[in-house]
């Protein structure tokens, strides 16, 4: 049996789920603006995974039930594209054709190859357990911090997938996350430093929670059991 039929089954069944329910929650004008500027910033990103579905089945040495799942895993990331329009567009908001990230994100990807496209990948899951964490404790209750912890349960999921099969590659590529999930995660933190001050969240901290989270994924890819436990309640 594969070590990635689990993985093709969960995905599949995560494909039978209705799409959430969002709202505008009550917020300062300063917060509302932010919010919708800061995730039409994840949407654009969450959508712009689909050519690494193509792309593995020339990728030797990967075994079907993990391609099949790799497919599903870029599906749930649009889904994940179309709740976030949905928060957006209830936000008042414009979605976006571009951001100086995500293309930054892109031409990382377009690096080395597919198995460091799968690296770059990992930093996204890991920003975005971070950041929507982050979001969801800050916003009052509602449906649309429901949705934002839907989604980081979700990629609480990608990472652990990721960090499965990223952890039997070559040592080398393995070192090269550090330096990445670290850049990847102080570049999003600049981006979205209006939203973190306007929901009265410290740089720090939320550097803090992010650089942890990198290093927790760190321990995943040595195959170590993850010992760093972060919440967003922490900050």
């Amino acid at each position: 049996m594969s070590p990635y039929e689990t993985w093709r089954r969960h995905f599949e069944q995560n494909r039978l789920r209705p799409l959430p329910a969002v709202d505008a929650p009550e917020l300062p004008r300063a917060q509302h603006l932010a919010l919708a500027r800061s995730l039409a910033r994840f949407q654009l990103g969450e959508s712009g995974e689909g050519r690494i579905a193509h792309e593995i089945d020339r990728v030797e040495g990967v075994d079907a039930e993990y391609r099949a799942a790799l497919k599903l895993f870029v599906a749930e990331e649009g889904r994940h594209a179309a709740i976030l329009a949905r928060m957006v567009q209830a936000l008042g908001g414009a979605l976006l054709q571009r951001s100086w990230t995500e293309r930054l994100f892109v031409h990382a990807r377009r690096l080395f190859g597919v198995r460091f496209k799968l690296l770059v990948l990992l930093a996204a899951e890991v920003i975005g357990i971070g950041f929507y964490g982050m979001l969801s404790g800050a916003v009052p209750s509602g449906a649309l911090a429901q949705a934002l912890e839907q989604i980081c349960g979700d990629e609480e999921a990608h990472l652990r997938f990721h960090c499965q099969f990223l952890a039997s590659q070559p040592a080398l590529l393995r070192l090269m996350w550090r330096p990445l999930g670290t850049a990847a995660a102080l570049t999003v933190l600049w981006d979205h430093r209006a939203t973190l001050r306007a929901f009265g969240i410290s740089l720090r901290a939320a550097a803090a929670l992010m650089l942890g989270r990198v290093r927790e994924a760190a321990l995943r890819l040595q195959g170590a059991p993850a010992r760093i436990q972060l919440a967003s309640s922490q900050i």
